[in-house]
Protein backbone atom coordinates (compact mmCIF):
# COMPACT_ATOMS: atom_id res chain seq x y z
CA UNK A 1 0.00 0.00 0.00
CA UNK A 2 2.88 2.36 0.86
CA UNK A 3 4.41 2.06 -2.61
CA UNK A 4 1.24 3.58 -4.13
CA UNK A 5 1.23 6.59 -1.77
CA UNK A 6 3.13 8.77 -4.27
CA UNK A 7 0.65 7.89 -7.01
CA UNK A 8 -2.31 8.73 -4.75
CA UNK A 9 -0.84 12.06 -3.68
CA UNK A 10 -0.05 13.08 -7.26
CA UNK A 11 -3.64 12.17 -8.23
CA UNK A 12 -4.97 14.42 -5.45
CA UNK A 13 -2.67 17.23 -6.59
CA UNK A 14 -3.95 16.81 -10.15
CA UNK A 15 -7.65 17.05 -9.27
CA UNK A 16 -7.20 19.91 -6.80
CA UNK A 17 -5.09 21.86 -9.29
CA UNK A 18 -7.59 21.26 -12.12
CA UNK A 19 -10.53 22.34 -9.96
CA UNK A 20 -8.69 25.47 -8.87
CA UNK A 21 -7.82 26.25 -12.49
CA UNK A 22 -11.52 26.25 -13.42
CA UNK A 23 -12.26 28.54 -10.46
CA UNK A 24 -9.46 30.87 -11.59
CA UNK A 25 -10.82 31.04 -15.13
CA UNK A 26 -14.28 31.98 -13.85
CA UNK A 27 -12.84 34.46 -11.36
CA UNK A 28 -10.57 36.05 -13.94
CA UNK A 29 -13.50 36.63 -16.29
CA UNK A 30 -15.64 37.95 -13.43
CA UNK A 31 -13.01 40.38 -12.10
CA UNK A 32 -11.63 41.16 -15.58
CA UNK A 33 -8.17 40.49 -14.15
CA UNK A 34 -5.55 39.65 -16.75
CA UNK A 35 -3.15 38.52 -14.03
CA UNK A 36 -5.60 35.91 -12.72
CA UNK A 37 -6.43 34.71 -16.24
CA UNK A 38 -2.72 34.40 -17.02
CA UNK A 39 -2.18 32.36 -13.86
CA UNK A 40 -5.17 30.21 -14.80
CA UNK A 41 -3.47 29.38 -18.09
CA UNK A 42 -0.28 28.62 -16.15
CA UNK A 43 -2.20 26.29 -13.83
CA UNK A 44 -3.83 24.62 -16.83
CA UNK A 45 -0.32 23.76 -18.00
CA UNK A 46 0.43 22.53 -14.47
CA UNK A 47 -2.62 20.27 -14.63
CA UNK A 48 -1.35 18.75 -17.87
CA UNK A 49 2.07 18.15 -16.29
CA UNK A 50 0.45 16.64 -13.17
CA UNK A 51 -1.69 14.32 -15.29
CA UNK A 52 1.42 13.07 -17.02
CA UNK A 53 3.27 12.72 -13.68
CA UNK A 54 0.36 10.66 -12.30
CA UNK A 55 0.44 8.41 -15.36
CA UNK A 56 4.22 7.95 -15.05
CA UNK A 57 4.02 7.21 -11.32
CA UNK A 58 1.18 4.73 -11.91
CA UNK A 59 3.15 3.05 -14.68
CA UNK A 60 6.27 2.83 -12.48
CA UNK A 61 4.47 0.42 -10.10
CA UNK A 62 3.73 -2.20 -12.75
CA UNK A 63 5.36 -5.58 -12.31
CA UNK A 64 8.41 -6.56 -14.33
CA UNK A 65 7.98 -8.07 -17.79
CA UNK A 66 10.30 -9.85 -20.20
CA UNK A 67 10.82 -6.55 -22.02
CA UNK A 68 11.29 -4.43 -18.86
CA UNK A 69 13.11 -6.96 -16.69
CA UNK A 70 13.77 -4.45 -13.89
CA UNK A 71 10.15 -3.29 -13.92
CA UNK A 72 8.86 0.18 -14.77
CA UNK A 73 10.34 2.21 -11.91
CA UNK A 74 12.46 4.38 -14.22
CA UNK A 75 9.26 5.84 -15.68
CA UNK A 76 8.98 7.77 -12.40
CA UNK A 77 12.34 9.41 -13.20
CA UNK A 78 11.12 10.15 -16.72
CA UNK A 79 8.07 11.89 -15.25
CA UNK A 80 10.34 13.95 -12.98
CA UNK A 81 12.49 14.97 -15.95
CA UNK A 82 9.54 16.09 -18.06
CA UNK A 83 8.00 17.97 -15.14
CA UNK A 84 11.29 19.77 -14.50
CA UNK A 85 11.48 20.87 -18.13
CA UNK A 86 7.87 22.13 -18.02
CA UNK A 87 8.50 23.96 -14.74
CA UNK A 88 11.66 25.61 -16.06
CA UNK A 89 9.89 26.65 -19.26
CA UNK A 90 6.99 28.06 -17.21
CA UNK A 91 9.44 29.96 -15.02
CA UNK A 92 10.97 31.69 -18.02
CA UNK A 93 7.49 32.56 -19.30
CA UNK A 94 6.71 34.20 -15.94
CA UNK A 95 10.01 36.10 -16.06
CA UNK A 96 9.30 37.26 -19.62
CA UNK A 97 6.03 38.80 -18.35
CA UNK A 98 7.38 40.14 -15.04
CA UNK A 99 10.59 41.85 -16.22
CA UNK A 100 8.86 44.29 -18.63
CA UNK A 101 6.46 45.25 -15.82
CA UNK A 102 9.43 46.42 -13.76
CA UNK A 103 9.68 49.29 -16.25
CA UNK A 104 5.94 49.82 -16.69
CA UNK A 105 3.98 48.66 -13.61
CA UNK A 106 0.29 48.09 -14.30
CA UNK A 107 -2.61 48.80 -11.91
CA UNK A 108 -4.24 45.73 -10.35
CA UNK A 109 -7.57 45.11 -8.61
CA UNK A 110 -6.35 44.55 -5.04
CA UNK A 111 -9.55 43.15 -3.40
CA UNK A 112 -9.95 40.49 -6.09
CA UNK A 113 -6.24 39.63 -5.85
CA UNK A 114 -6.54 39.23 -2.08
CA UNK A 115 -9.44 36.78 -2.26
CA UNK A 116 -7.83 34.59 -4.89
CA UNK A 117 -4.45 34.77 -3.15
CA UNK A 118 -5.93 33.32 0.05
CA UNK A 119 -7.65 30.54 -1.90
CA UNK A 120 -4.48 29.88 -3.92
CA UNK A 121 -2.28 29.57 -0.83
CA UNK A 122 -4.75 27.16 0.83
CA UNK A 123 -5.32 24.89 -2.19
CA UNK A 124 -1.68 24.67 -3.26
CA UNK A 125 -0.54 24.40 0.36
CA UNK A 126 -2.71 21.30 0.80
CA UNK A 127 -1.09 19.75 -2.28
CA UNK A 128 2.45 20.50 -1.05
CA UNK A 129 1.61 19.05 2.38
CA UNK A 130 0.41 15.78 0.83
CA UNK A 131 3.46 15.47 -1.42
CA UNK A 132 6.25 16.67 0.88
CA UNK A 133 6.66 13.32 2.68
CA UNK A 134 7.02 11.28 -0.52
CA UNK A 135 10.55 10.19 -1.39
CA UNK A 136 10.22 9.53 -5.13
CA UNK A 137 11.89 12.05 -7.46
CA UNK A 138 8.67 12.37 -9.40
CA UNK A 139 6.72 13.39 -6.27
CA UNK A 140 9.46 15.77 -5.20
CA UNK A 141 9.41 17.47 -8.59
CA UNK A 142 5.61 17.76 -8.45
CA UNK A 143 5.91 19.16 -4.90
CA UNK A 144 8.24 21.86 -6.23
CA UNK A 145 5.69 22.52 -8.94
CA UNK A 146 3.08 23.15 -6.26
CA UNK A 147 5.46 25.06 -3.99
CA UNK A 148 6.11 27.46 -6.85
CA UNK A 149 2.39 28.24 -6.86
CA UNK A 150 2.25 28.57 -3.04
CA UNK A 151 5.10 31.08 -3.10
CA UNK A 152 3.54 32.88 -6.05
CA UNK A 153 0.16 33.23 -4.33
CA UNK A 154 1.89 34.29 -1.10
CA UNK A 155 3.54 37.07 -3.06
CA UNK A 156 0.16 38.03 -4.52
CA UNK A 157 -1.31 38.01 -1.00
CA UNK A 158 1.37 40.35 0.34
CA UNK A 159 1.18 42.65 -2.67
CA UNK A 160 -2.63 42.78 -2.59
CA UNK A 161 -2.62 43.80 1.08
CA UNK A 162 -0.08 46.58 0.40
CA UNK A 163 -1.99 47.73 -2.69
CA UNK A 164 -5.14 48.13 -0.61
CA UNK A 165 -3.38 51.08 1.02
CA UNK A 166 -0.91 52.30 -1.65
CA UNK A 167 -0.14 52.46 -5.37
CA UNK A 168 3.19 50.56 -5.30
CA UNK A 169 2.26 48.42 -8.31
CA UNK A 170 5.93 47.61 -8.99
CA UNK A 171 5.91 45.22 -6.00
CA UNK A 172 4.00 42.63 -8.01
CA UNK A 173 6.68 42.11 -10.73
CA UNK A 174 9.55 42.47 -8.23
CA UNK A 175 8.24 39.62 -6.07
CA UNK A 176 7.43 37.53 -9.14
CA UNK A 177 11.03 37.83 -10.38
CA UNK A 178 12.52 36.96 -6.98
CA UNK A 179 10.27 33.96 -6.32
CA UNK A 180 10.55 32.57 -9.85
CA UNK A 181 14.35 32.89 -9.79
CA UNK A 182 14.50 31.02 -6.47
CA UNK A 183 12.25 28.22 -7.71
CA UNK A 184 14.23 27.92 -10.96
CA UNK A 185 17.46 27.59 -9.00
CA UNK A 186 16.08 24.76 -6.87
CA UNK A 187 14.42 22.97 -9.80
CA UNK A 188 17.58 23.13 -11.93
CA UNK A 189 19.49 21.62 -9.00
CA UNK A 190 16.90 18.84 -8.72
CA UNK A 191 16.99 18.37 -12.49
CA UNK A 192 20.77 17.86 -12.33
CA UNK A 193 20.32 15.11 -9.72
CA UNK A 194 17.53 13.45 -11.69
CA UNK A 195 19.52 13.54 -14.94
CA UNK A 196 22.49 11.96 -13.18
CA UNK A 197 20.30 9.11 -11.93
CA UNK A 198 18.70 8.75 -15.35
CA UNK A 199 22.21 8.38 -16.85
CA UNK A 200 22.97 5.67 -14.24
CA UNK A 201 25.33 7.67 -12.06
CA UNK A 202 26.06 6.34 -8.58
CA UNK A 203 23.42 7.74 -6.18
CA UNK A 204 24.73 10.73 -4.21
CA UNK A 205 24.36 9.08 -0.80
CA UNK A 206 26.48 6.05 -1.76
CA UNK A 207 30.30 5.93 -1.66
CA UNK A 208 31.34 3.20 -4.08
CA UNK A 209 35.00 3.26 -2.94
CA UNK A 210 33.97 2.73 0.69
CA UNK A 211 31.73 -0.17 -0.34
CA UNK A 212 34.57 -1.84 -2.26
CA UNK A 213 36.86 -1.50 0.79
CA UNK A 214 34.26 -3.18 2.99
CA UNK A 215 33.82 -6.00 0.48
CA UNK A 216 37.58 -6.48 0.17
CA UNK A 217 37.88 -6.74 3.97
CA UNK A 218 35.64 -9.83 4.00
CA UNK A 219 37.21 -13.22 4.63
CA UNK A 220 38.45 -15.11 1.53
CA UNK A 221 38.24 -12.00 -0.72
CA UNK A 222 41.62 -11.16 -2.29
CA UNK A 223 40.49 -8.43 -4.70
CA UNK A 224 37.41 -6.79 -6.17
CA UNK A 225 36.59 -5.17 -9.49
CA UNK A 226 33.69 -4.21 -11.78
CA UNK A 227 31.61 -2.79 -8.94
CA UNK A 228 28.70 -0.83 -10.41
CA UNK A 229 25.85 0.87 -8.58
CA UNK A 230 22.98 2.74 -10.22
CA UNK A 231 19.42 3.61 -9.32
CA UNK A 232 16.12 2.66 -10.91
CA UNK A 233 14.18 5.64 -9.55
CA UNK A 234 16.24 7.31 -6.83
CA UNK A 235 14.88 4.93 -4.19
CA UNK A 236 15.64 1.41 -5.45
CA UNK A 237 19.25 0.72 -6.40
CA UNK A 238 21.10 -2.00 -8.33
CA UNK A 239 24.58 -3.34 -7.44
CA UNK A 240 26.84 -5.69 -9.37
CA UNK A 241 30.37 -6.68 -8.41
CA UNK A 242 33.10 -9.27 -9.10
CA UNK A 243 34.85 -10.77 -6.05
CA UNK A 244 38.12 -12.67 -6.50
CA UNK A 245 38.33 -15.32 -3.77
CA UNK A 246 40.73 -18.06 -2.62
CA UNK A 247 40.82 -21.09 -4.90
CA UNK A 248 40.20 -23.50 -2.02
CA UNK A 249 37.03 -21.79 -0.77
CA UNK A 250 34.11 -24.17 -0.24
CA UNK A 251 30.59 -23.88 -1.62
CA UNK A 252 29.16 -23.15 1.82
CA UNK A 253 31.75 -20.42 2.35
CA UNK A 254 30.79 -18.84 -1.00
CA UNK A 255 27.12 -18.84 0.05
CA UNK A 256 28.07 -17.27 3.38
CA UNK A 257 30.22 -14.66 1.60
CA UNK A 258 27.32 -13.62 -0.63
CA UNK A 259 25.11 -13.37 2.46
CA UNK A 260 27.61 -11.03 4.15
CA UNK A 261 27.72 -8.87 1.00
CA UNK A 262 23.94 -8.52 1.13
CA UNK A 263 24.09 -7.73 4.85
CA UNK A 264 26.60 -4.93 4.23
CA UNK A 265 24.30 -3.32 1.68
CA UNK A 266 21.04 -3.86 3.58
CA UNK A 267 20.67 -0.20 4.61
CA UNK A 268 21.49 1.19 1.15
CA UNK A 269 18.10 0.47 -0.49
CA UNK A 270 19.72 -2.05 -2.84
CA UNK A 271 16.89 -3.88 -4.62
CA UNK A 272 19.01 -6.05 -6.92
CA UNK A 273 22.46 -7.48 -6.07
CA UNK A 274 24.56 -9.56 -8.45
CA UNK A 275 27.81 -10.99 -7.08
CA UNK A 276 30.10 -12.84 -9.48
CA UNK A 277 32.68 -15.05 -7.79
CA UNK A 278 36.09 -15.54 -9.46
CA UNK A 279 38.65 -18.02 -8.18
CA UNK A 280 42.31 -17.12 -7.82
CA UNK A 281 43.87 -16.17 -11.14
CA UNK A 282 40.90 -17.29 -13.23
CA UNK A 283 40.17 -15.03 -16.16
CA UNK A 284 37.37 -12.51 -15.73
CA UNK A 285 34.57 -12.87 -18.25
CA UNK A 286 34.49 -9.09 -18.72
CA UNK A 287 37.18 -6.65 -19.70
CA UNK A 288 38.65 -5.00 -16.61
CA UNK A 289 38.12 -1.31 -16.08
CA UNK A 290 41.28 0.84 -16.15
Amino acid sequence: MEKHQSETNIKWALFLNLAFTLIELAGGLWTQSLAILSDALHDLGDSTALGMAWFMERLSHKQRTNRYSYGYRRFSLLGALINAVILIAGGFVVLSRAVPRLMNPEPTFAPGMLGFAILGVVVNGIMVYRLRRDSSHNSKMVAWHMLEDVLGWTAVLIVSIILLFSDLYILDPVLSVLITSYVLFRVVKRLYTTLALFLQAVPENIDIDAIEKRFKALDHVSSIHHTHIWSLDGEHHVLTTHLVVDENISRDEVIGLKGRVRALTKKMKISHITVEIEYGESECGSEHSP
